[in-house]
């Protein structure tokens, strides 16, 4: 039983593996948010031809055949600081051009940059970009130097709402408006744009460049940049891989939000209102003469319905406290798993334990040590049962060789299920105790390491020595050995009354395969295993003190009990032919 129970978990660590690494997530079905809910007329969406699909950027601005009537003479940035975040506009077409979060590091140790750097180097459209029907309008809209009222007095700190107003005006009778919100204290950017020409008010989506794209180092199992969108009524968001993409990259509907995310960042409208969103691939060539790898983005286009009303952008962490404070369903766009029951207070009671002890690391720890007593019981539970089963081993054994030569449909067969749920009950043994704890045990540490995947507050927190990021792999491969060497110690513990050779040797196998397959994990999540390791080997020694050494008995063949000696050296056989 013990076997089977230690193979189960093997490939449930398998199977997570493969899942994590190898599958592509599946592309959702068109009836499933995908397919226009409305009539194509319900959303008013500029026209999509080729050469409107491409970023303004793309094109070169004609030469101007209208005045500038409110605008500015220069371009020049507007810096506004808040409490969390560093945001930078141009008004050069009144667009973010950076997005910085104060409370988040990169790998240089500075504020997390949201907004990609090389977008303009690479003729991609900056965030709030607007987008009509008209090319020559777009690029108009793009190229124009905004006037700008409400700018923040000297360095751009605030401690108050903030609101910046760009407006262009020509004497083509192009007028275009853009109104920013900023909250002292907040990841959410309210905009509002109208554009019009002449008397005829246009409808303008609103374009965002290449999202998110985290250059901080981690694992290579986190999750990479990709579309995002969760429909109002819906049970889960719907994520879009780039070859997901490529095969569906519009959905339209009633969406609470949708944007671009990756494992720790996102950005997205919320609320959107009837609304149609479509995303592009977007790839971030490697900075030359450095070791940095090509990256994969998505940018998006958000079309709405009501196109001037007042729209709510988020642009931040994926933390849960921070999404949850926005709407309880916000929190869904971190990526928990099917056991997000599990995974929240998981990930609460971290956060717990981290205010007290101060470190990401130790905090792993001692979590772990908990669930570990928690569980001590069912693990007590399950070695218990496997001991009886091991001391029954060979009485089971006996039966089945008696029935051995049966075929399993002659009706005699069912003695022997008889004969060995007697033998079952007679020394209390049930074959289905060692695996019903596993049971509850496995959903916990599959929970647990999604936890430790998707916690932002891993991300480049340092644990000990040479452990500087508990979400990127061990640099020295030190924790994946001590895995190994632990999960080979606790596999040595276990009891193999009645495995074959090679059943044996499969089992002390098991960690090296492990190590192979888990050696490119986040340290956290190493930490802990290794930690859960040492725990259980420590309990397999105590329960093995409190129970004793097995007590296996030896069953005779019947050949050899009909046999028996008596004094002298003697068989009762040879005693009776005297």
């Amino acid at each position: 039983m013990e076997r089977r129970v230690l193979f189960a978990v093997f490939l449930c660590f398998l199977v997570l593996y493969l899942w994590q690494a190898l599958v592509v997530k599946p592309v959702p079905a068109p009836t499933q948010g995908v397919a226009p809910k409305t009539a194509p007329a319900a959303v008013a969406p500029p026209a999509t031809t080729e050469a409107e699909s491409s970023p303004p950027e793309t094109q070169e601005p004609p030469s101007p055949s209208a005045t500038a009537l409110v605008a500015e003479s220069t371009e020049r940035d507007i810096r506004v600081e808040t409490d969390d975040v560093i945001a930078v506009f141009t008004n050069r077409g009144a667009r973010l051009k950076s997005w910085r979060l104060k409370k988040y590091l990169d790998g240089a140790k500075q504020p997390q940059e949201l907004v990609e750097k090389e977008a303009l180097a690479l003729k991609q459209p900056l965030p709030f970009t607007l987008k009509t029907a008209d090319p020559q309008m777009n690029l108009t809209l793009t190229d124009a130097l905004y006037a700008v009222s409400g700018q923040p007095p000297g360095d751009g700190v605030v401690s108050s709402r903030t609101d910046l107003r760009f407006e262009f005006r020509d004497s083509a009778g192009v007028h275009a408006v853009k109104e920013f919100q900023i909250e002292p204290s907040s990841y959410i950017v309210t905009v509002r744009a109208t554009v019009s020409s002449g008397d005829q008010v246009l409808p303008a989506a609103l374009v965002w460049g290449p999202a998110v794209g985290d250059r901080l180092k981690a694992s290579t199992l986190v999750q990479g940049a990709q579309g995002i969108y969760f429909e109002a009524g819906g049970e889960d968001p719907v994520r879009l891989t780039a070859s997901a993409i490529a095969k569906q990259p519009m959905a339209e509907g009633n969406f609470r939000y949708a944007g671009v995310d990756d494992n720790y960042f996102m950005t997205a409208a919320l609320d959107t209102g009837q609304s149609r969103i479509t995303f592009q691939p977007v790839t971030i060539p490697a900075a030359p003469n450095t070791s940095e790898a090509a990256r994969e983005l998505v940018s998006f286009t958000l079309e709405r319905q009501a196109s001037g009303d007042a729209l709510k952008v988020f642009v931040g962490p994926k933390a849960l406290d921070v999404l949850t404070a926005i709407d309880r369903e916000f929190a869904n766009a971190i990526h928990f798993g099917r056991f997000a029951i599990i995974v929240v207070p998981l990930l609460q009671s971290l956060k717990w334990l981290h205010g007290f002890v101060g470190n990401w690391g130790w905090a792993i720890v001692i979590l772990t040590i908990i669930i570990n007593v928690v569980m001590a019981p069912l693990r007590h539970k399950q070695v218990v049962s496997m001991r009886k089963m091991q001391e029954i081993q060979p009485e089971m054994k006996a039966i089945q060789d008696r029935y051995s030569k049966l075929k399993a449909t002659d009706p005699a067969k069912q003695k022997m299920n008889q004969e060995l749920m007697a033998l079952y009950r007679e020394r209390g043994a049930n074959p289905a105790a060692g695996c019903v704890p596993m049971l509850l045990i496995i959903p916990i540490m599959i929970a647990m390491w999604a936890a430790l995947q998707v916690s932002i507050e891993l991300r480049g927190a340092p644990w000990v020595g040479w452990i500087s990021d508990l979400s990127a792999p061990d640099p020295y491969y030190v924790l994946p050995v001590l895995m190994v060497a632990t999960q080979f110690w606790q596999q040595k513990m276990a009891p193999m009354t009645g495995a074959d050779p090679a059943q044996q040797k499969m089992m002390l196998f098991m960690p090296l395969v492990m190590g192979f397959i888990f050696f490119s994990l986040p340290s956290g999540a190493l930490l802990y295993y290794v930690a859960g390791t040492l725990i259980g080997i420590g309990q397999q020694y105590l329960t093995n003190y409190l129970i004793g050494p097995p007590n296996v008995r030896t069953v005779r063949p019947p050949a050899e009990r009909r046999v028996k000696r008596v004094g002298g050296g003697k068989t009762e056989a040879a005693s009776r032919e005297k």
